[in-house]
């Protein structure tokens, strides 16, 4: 079995990858195990899918994902690749946030493929959380959306599930992967600041958004899938050791 992944560099690729046989990267740039394509004009893309089994689409992006999915589902297509397992995220249907539109449009793209498929909603990676809070403490506060929980999940979680999808069967959608725990962004926050030695006051916002609204009914979390093992705070302690 040749497996062809998307966003093979990236967070989720780079521990997705050594847990797969044979894989390949698709990438802008050549190197070992890679294959060269550009999701952004599809140059490339049928030479980097002819002869494999299944394609593992990882790569995302806040504008213009559901095209790059088009033009990897039309290559997907004329390969007759067995099987595309796609990664999205939970309460993309329901926060209207662009991105999250485009990953519903993705979804639709794969389900309407006629190829066989599997999606996987994962909610948010503890990296994300982390960058968020980073990039926050340096205006010397950190603002939190109030009345909002999140439930993070390990990068490392979600690869795994993701191998053991991509050496199965097909399935359609699949239960989500949700992290642990369910956590208050104000408890999450200070978690952060504790273990990165950063003090700074955890200011909670209410904010009158339709966005803000959906994260505060919980609309991205899977309290019933919480299958994820890794939890913020030992993500942070291996962070900070490392």
């Amino acid at each position: 079995m040749t497996v062809l992944v998307t966003g093979g560099t990236g967070t989720l690729g780079r521990a997705l990858v050594p847990l797969l046989d044979d894989p390949r990267v698709l990438s802008r740039r050549a190197g070992p195990g890679r294959a060269v394509a550009d999701l952004d004009t599809g140059e490339g893309l049928d030479a980097a899918t002819a002869g494999v089994s299944t394609v593992l689409h990882l790569a995302g992006r806040p504008k213009g994902d559901s095209a790059s999915t088009a033009r990897v589902v039309e290559a997907a297509r004329k390969a007759g690749v067995g099987h595309l397992v796609h990664i999205s995220i939970v309460g993309a249907d329901r926060i209207p946030l662009g991105y999250y539109r485009e990953k519903v449009r993705s979804e639709e793209l794969v389900a309407g493929s006629g190829l066989p498929f599997t999606i996987l909603r994962a909610t948010q990676f503890h990296d994300l959380l982390a960058t968020l809070f980073a990039t926050s403490a340096r205006a010397g506060v950190l603002p939190v959306l109030a009345g909002a929980s999140f439930q993070p999940v390990a990068v490392a979680d979600v690869a795994a599930r993701l191998a053991t999808l991509a050496a199965g069967p097909p399935q359609g959608r699949v239960p989500d992967l949700g992290g642990p725990e369910v956590r208050t962004m104000a408890d999450l926050a200070r978690t952060w600041a504790r273990a990165t030695g950063r003090r700074r006051p955890v200011i909670p916002l209410r904010l009158p958004s339709a966005i803000a609204r959906g994260f505060r009914a919980g609309a991205h979390l899977a309290p019933g899938h919480a299958d994820g093992v890794v939890t913020f705070e030992q993500f942070l302690a291996a962070g900070v050791t490392a």
